[in-house]
């Protein structure tokens, strides 16, 4: 297993106060965004759910997250997670919240706490237990049964919190109430009322920005967060590049997205609950990933999840928040916990039983995926230039409102103070191929860049008047003791005009040992995305095959019924009764060499993996391997049993082009790698 150690100079500011500290930091916000004892930042959120992940991973798990630039986790407590049954609840094993804060507040993580009653989150009902459906009351609103229940819940998420809440030193600095919610800010309102009168006491509270509110809530009681992803499962087309997602890579002023939620929110106009653009513009949810649907299964590339943090940070953002930083598993419960097309709320889509993998930075098992380091890069420039680049006001010299795949001009965006600043761009957008961009002329600040050619792809972001650049063609990622760090952009041949006078033309990076020119070093992108990071082990991990027979072949094929949510139904358990068998045989003394990851190549629909008779991880097809944690097997297990359905003629599913949809079933190869 690589084993990723910070070095002597920090890659994450320290928000959380440490243990024994006199004075806890005073936070504070105003339209531009957080400030610690009166000092500007711009941090990076990255969600995680603490009860998807078994608790002796937590640490390890939040430790990566730490590496990766996260510096304040976002969590949900599902209520159905923990009061599965009317009146038990469960704070054991990886339900235990307490146990996860004091392990935040170990790492320094900050927390925020999405509460509900109502996550989403792709849980059974969104994260309301069943039992709530039986009560008679209207859900999600002041009735008064409705309310009675969610004060008891509180009441239990608080009893974990307590002395854990900023002001005691703690790590839980605000709390988020109920999830993408439209209706009257008086529900929400009656939401808080009920946190603070239960003892939550924090310096901030927050809710999602979209959808409008019917009503507002009072300003300052909550500031709104805002999201977009790449892609989404939950779009009912089955044609490539469906919805507004494509809005996502394009500079603009408008907060918020209009194709988050479709399925639950229906179509959404560009208008934001009045009085919102009064405050400080945060993300929650911006997509590091995607969880595949039954029906839509988006494949997200690297590119994705960094074109938008770009875009968004550039458009003005002064919080990044990840929706999945890390994905997870769904925990094992009185009955299945995932959402599907069938359960009373939230029925809008199939996903997996198990698997909530997300394709994020992070996955399932703590996998690495590339925008895991891709995305580093950003964070530290957002570490190291927050208090300068947060009060700069956006601006948008290209166009805003684009068509899908529009490849008329460069877009780009400039953050500046007047003086100095940020230009922005973005050439690139999730399936379109952008062609490059010739005779470029960027301006900001009354300073002229030359003539450019920006390349297909390209992603960058260029300094105007800052430690001693008068304009770079590379991207600032750091500045340490005096030292800056810039980043090579490929396809861009580096000019660094100094304010002294002197240009440096056609520079190549000399890595992290050798300057450049005085305090400035150039890095290659490789070198930068691991900036900081001690003596990483850049070697692949070992591969071993695993032995498998095939058991049985599988049936006829199965009837793809049309669910009642109007989309492809996911097999039912009789439905795998049908399914191909395999039997996989597993090395021990291989499994005893660290954490080992099974990645199973298969052609098919979708496939299950059984230990001992019990389903331990699901798959659906779309072009990555199927992924499972040995370390998470019972002891003493060595022999696993996994279950194909066959992909079939024409059906009615989306499929990325990286998905084999040859018709019929097959096991193409079955490995065991360390986790890196």
């Amino acid at each position: 297993m690589k084993t990723w150690i910070l070095g002597c100079m920090a890659l994450v500011m320290s928000l959380a106060p440490c243990a024994g500290e006199a004075q806890v930091p005073e936070i504070t916000w105003d339209r531009h965004g957080l400030m610690m004892d009166g000092r500007r930042v711009i941090p990076v959120m990255g969600e995680v759910h603490y009860s998807r992940i078994p608790a002796d991973e937590w640490g390890e798990e939040l430790k990566k997250m730490k590496d990766g630039g996260v510096t304040i986790v976002a969590t949900y407590v599902f209520w159905n997670h923990i009061e599965e049954q009317e009146g038990i609840f469960r704070w054991d094993g990886q339900r235990d919240l307490h146990r996860f804060l004091l392990l935040c507040k170990e790492q320094g993580l900050p927390v925020v706490l999405r509460i509900g009653p109502f996550c989403h989150g792709e849980a059974r009902n969104g994260g309301l237990p069943d039992w709530v459906f039986d009560k008679g009351c209207k859900l999600r609103s002041q009735d008064p049964i409705f309310l009675a229940c969610v004060a008891r819940l509180y009441r239990q998420i608080y009893s974990q919190v307590i002395g854990l809440q900023w002001k005691d030193g703690g790590p839980v600095m605000a709390c988020q109430f109920d999830n993408e919610y439209g209706g009257s800010g008086d529900y929400l309102m009656a939401l808080k009322d009920i946190a603070l009168r239960t003892g939550f006491d924090l310096p901030f509270y927050t809710r999602t920005g979209w959808p409008e509110l019917s009503k507002p809530v009072p300003f300052g009681e909550m500031l709104p967060l805002y999201g977009d992803y790449a892609d989404g499962f939950w779009d009912k087309s089955l044609e490539e590049t469906a919805g507004n997602y494509y809005k996502a890579f394009n500079f603009k002023g408008f907060r918020s997205s209009t194709a988050i939620g479709t399925d639950l929110l229906g179509e959404q106009k560009e208008h934001l609950t009045k009085g919102d653009g009064d405050y400080p513009y945060f993300t929650c949810e911006l997509g590091g990933g995607m969880i595949t649907a039954y029906h839509r299964r988006p494949y997200i590339y690297p590119e994705d999840s960094y074109s938008m943090a770009l875009v968004k940070l550039g458009s003005g953002s002064n919080l990044l928040g990840y929706y999945m930083y890390h994905g997870g598993t769904n925990p094992k419960g009185l009955t299945t916990l995932n959402e599907t097309q069938r359960t009373r709320g939230t029925a809008n889509n199939d996903l997996p039983v198990k698997n909530y993998d997300f394709q994020a930075p992070l996955g399932e098992f703590g996998q690495t995926y590339p925008q895991y380091y891709m995305l580093r890069p950003l964070h530290l420039l957002m570490h190291d230039y927050g208090e300068m680049l947060a009060p700069m006001e956006a601006s948008f010299p290209a166009p805003q409102d684009l068509a899908k795949g529009e490849d008329t001009g460069l877009r780009w965006a400039v953050r500046s103070n007047g003086e100095s600043g940020f230009i922005f761009i973005n050439n690139y957008e999730r399936l379109q191929n952008l062609s490059p961009k010739k005779g470029v002329v960027l301006e900001a600040c009354g300073v002229k860049f030359p003539r450019l050619t920006i390349p297909s792809g390209c992603m960058a972001i260029f300094p105007v008047n800052i430690d001693g650049i008068r304009y770079a063609t590379a991207q600032p990622v750091a500045r340490r003791d005096g030292t800056v760090y810039l980043m090579q952009i490929e396809g861009i041949p580096t000019t660094i005009a100094l304010q002294n006078g002197k240009t440096l033309k056609n520079l190549k990076p000399k890595g992290v040992a050798t300057p450049v020119y005085g305090n400035l070093y150039l890095l290659t992108k490789a070198e930068a995305e691991r900036l900081f990071l001690d003596a990483p082990d850049m070697e692949d991990t070992p591969t071993r095959a695993v032995a498998y027979a095939k058991t049985k072949e599988a049936g006829a094929p199965r009837g793809i019924k049309i669910g009642p949510a109007k989309v492809a139904e996911a097999p039912s358990d009789e439905d795998f009764e049908q399914a191909a068998i395999y039997r996989l045989s597993l090395d021990e003394q291989a499994m005893r060499e660290g954490k080992q990851l099974l990645h199973i190549s298969y052609r098919g629909d979708c496939a299950r993996l059984y230990a001992n008779g019990k389903l331990v991880a699901d798959h659906f097809n779309y072009g990555r391997d199927f992924l499972f944690g040995l370390w998470r097997l019972p002891e003493g297990c060595t022999e696993l049993e996994l279950r194909i359905l066959p992909m079939q003629h024409k059906m009615p599913v989306y499929f990325p082009k990286e998905a084999d949809c040859t018709a019929g079933e097959a096991v193409k190869k079955i490995e065991m790698t360390g986790v890196n």
